[in-house]
């Protein structure tokens, strides 16, 4: 199992990495702050004996990843990366059909965080990012998970291609977003479905793109061709969650 060692910054992903069973080594809290949120992040952090250390504004800033720490940074002993079969295990475990995101060179880590996010909420079992070209589970991408990153697996593959060349043998059907594709509504996104979401600039890479066995294409009518790929995510997600009937 690979580990990245991560902060967690903002009241809300702080309180949920708590409430999860997430192993926090260290929690820093601005002094002076005694409101609602921080006082029920401080009994969580005294429930798990977490080292609990209160700093100046301008320390937590100078740890801070995302600039937005909103007076709490707490520091994870470790993130462990899921495997690919921990996310089948988890579909098997709820009695469901396989529902993968994969992420295709997505660097940012505002976009990774927000498709880790987007998964949660549409039920996925896991979210496959491949180990080059790609952002990892840095802070900035757990804050922009709003705390998701604890719920939602998240495995590092040496080769998307041929990741997906396995899970086909699983019964997977893989879909990726393209703007030339077929529009989603006329394509069947039932049962065991990996839905592929490349990069704004370069989309879904070209091997990777021949490998699926649809394109998906989302109706626009405004003046730009492209959306964020979090927001394609997001609307090709609950396509699939439509189609299934939830």
């Amino acid at each position: 199992m690979e580990y990245e060692t991560l902060k967690i910054e903002g009241r809300n992903p702080v309180l949920e990495a708590f409430r999860s069973g997430k192993t926090i080594d260290r929690l820093y809290v601005q002094e002076g702050c005694k409101d609602g949120p921080v006082q029920t992040i401080l009994r969580e952090a005294k429930k798990c004996d977490t080292i609990l250390q209160f700093v100046s504004k301008e320390r937590l800033d100078q740890l801070s990843e995302t600039k937005k720490h909103q007076g709490v940074i707490a520091v994870a002993a470790a993130y462990a990366y899921a495997s690919v079969e921990d996310m089948l295990q988890k579909a098997r475990d709820k009695g469901e059909a396989p529902f993968l995101i994969l992420a295709d060179n997505i660097e940012d880590p505002h976009n990774l965080g927000a498709i880790i996010r987007t998964a949660n909420l549409v039920g996925a079992h896991g979210v496959i990012l491949p180990k080059r070209r790609a952002v990892g589970l840095t802070g900035v991408v757990a804050k922009a998970s709003a705390g998701a990153i604890n719920y939602t697996p998240v495995a590092k593959v040496t080769n998307l291609t041929q990741t997906i060349q396995a899970l086909k043998k699983e019964g997977i059907w893989f879909v990726c977003a393209d703007m030339d594709g077929t529009m989603m509504y006329d394509l069947d996104l039932k049962g065991p479905i990996g839905l592929v979401i490349g990069s704004e600039g370069e989309g879904v890479s070209k091997l990777v793109k021949e490998t699926c066995d649809f394109t998906a294409s989302i109706p626009m009518k405004g003046d730009i061709d492209s959306l964020n790929a979090s927001v394609a995510t997001g609307v090709l997600a609950y396509e699939i969650l439509r189609q299934r009937g939830i």
